[in-house]
C-alpha cells in the first residue's frame, strides 16, 4: 500500500473516529418501524450481545471515547473487507 492510500486510511479513521460523536441519538428507521409496529421486543429478546450495541464500544465508561471507538471499529472492519476482497479479485490465477 503506497502513503496515499495510508493517509487516506487515517484520515477516514479520524473522520470516523470525530464525526461519530455528532451521531443523532434518534433511532435509526429499522428501529423505529420495529417500535411503531411492534416487534421491536422481539429483537431485543436476541439471545446474542451486539459487539458495539446503540453504536458505542462497551466495556468503555466515557461515552464520547466509546462511541468514537465504535466508529473508528466499524470503518476499520469495511477497510479490512473491502481491502482483502478486492485484493483477492485483483489477483490473477
Amino acid at each position: 500500500m503506497n502513503r496515499r492510500y495510508t493517509f487516506l486510511s487515517l484520515i477516514s479513521l479520524i473522520i470516523a473516529g470525530v464525526f461519530s460523536l455528532f451521531a443523532s441519538s434518534f433511532p435509526d428507521g429499522l428501529e423505529k418501524v420495529a417500535g411503531e409496529k411492534g416487534f421491536i421486543i422481539k429483537a431485543l429478546e436476541y439471545p446474542l450481545d451486539a459487539v458495539m450495541p446503540n453504536y458505542s464500544f462497551s466495556g468503555v465508561n466515557n461515552e464520547y471515547l466509546a462511541t468514537a471507538l465504535a466508529g473508528i471499529t466499524g470503518t476499520t472492519i469495511i477497510f479490512l473487507l473491502v481491502f482483502f476482497v478486492t485484493r483477492g479479485l485483483l489477483i490473477k490465477k
